[in-house]
């Protein structure tokens, strides 16, 4: 017997009107929106690709090898919202509206709230791998006024491309958090970022290898910067002259973003140091929108 594919359409239709009904009771008006164009657009997309029941019950299975490889120290599921691009896209339907703010990027999968302080001018490197690299800058308002008090989350991986979370001996290493000076000034030591892989031996790689995208990310190096009366910002800070600029498997790179690394001769450094051989510095100011357009 063959089928009617004329009809499929509608008989498609009613199926979304029933299941768009179902939600009209929602209580709450946000999740009730939410849900209705939810369901208009996942059904949308299942009609127009004629998504195959074989195909469903792949991609269950690939969201199910999601849920079995994340833990603690490993988040498939924003992986995957990474490579398709709906963080970085959530990151900028949120964005503040306030010109000259430093503009955000994706949070990422390594961030640890138990990082070490450290004092003004300390080493958040920890032992990790690396060319020795000197970040400082302010921290301030689109107005230009400094922030005294903020606290800088710091995070990043070592020149293998690893996260200290990715080793399994619990070191805590490229990572760490200090506050800002009474002119808004920060500074810390750590080692040059370096360009890495994002986890490409699971269903998330598999996607990748599939669609002939690499999985690799440009040098760079994290911040959180909260402070009260201001918007907290999640940021990078990618390095000039990366091949991965322009291929980034997550659209974290920001032209605003990308800052030099300045290459410096072996000798006295700031704050005293006394770096073996050669050693970078980097400059970037912090500037936070207010939190009044929440």
């Amino acid at each position: 017997m063959t089928t009617d594919h004329t009809r499929v359409p509608g008989r498609a239709q009613a199926v979304t009107e029933e299941v768009l009904a179902s939600f009209d009771a929602t209580p709450d008006p946000r999740l009730r929106e939410v849900m209705h164009s939810l369901v208009r657009h996942l059904h949308a997309f299942a009609t127009d690709v004629r998504l195959s029941e074989r195909e469903w019950e792949l991609a269950i299975q690939f969201l199910t090898r999601a849920g079995h490889i994340t833990d603690e120290h490993r988040q498939e599921f924003i992986l995957l919202s990474d490579v398709l691009g709906l963080s970085m896209l959530t990151v900028v339907l949120n964005e503040p509206a306030e010109p000259g703010a430093t503009e955000s990027t994706v949070f990422g999968p390594f961030f640890v709230d138990t990082a070490p302080e450290v004092p003004l001018g300390g080493d958040i490197a920890r032992g990790a791998s690396g060319a020795p690299c000197y970040v400082s800058g302010r921290v301030r308002s689109v107005t230009g006024a400094s922030i005294e008090g903020a606290r800088v989350e710091v995070w990043e991986a070592d020149e293998d491309g690893f996260y200290d979370v990715q080793y399994p001996d619990g070191r805590s290493a490229g990572r760490g958090w200090l506050r800002s000076g009474a002119d808004g000034e920060y500074r810390f030591w750590s080692v040059l970022p370096a360009p890495y892989p994002i986890p490409h031996d699971g269903p998330v790689g598999d996607l990748l290898n599939a669609t002939a995208r690499g999985p690799m990310r440009p040098a760079h190096l994290h911040f959180m910067v909260t402070a009260p009366g201001f918007r907290t910002l999640i940021t990078h800070i990618f390095l000039a002259g990366d091949p991965y600029l322009g291929s980034d498997a997550v659209f974290g790179v920001k032209e605003n973003l990308v800052v030099n690394a300045v290459h410096q001769e072996a000798g006295p450094a700031p704050d005293g140091a006394h770096p073996q051989g050669g050693w970078h510095s980097i400059t970037f100011d912090l500037v936070l929108a207010s939190d009044r357009d929440r």
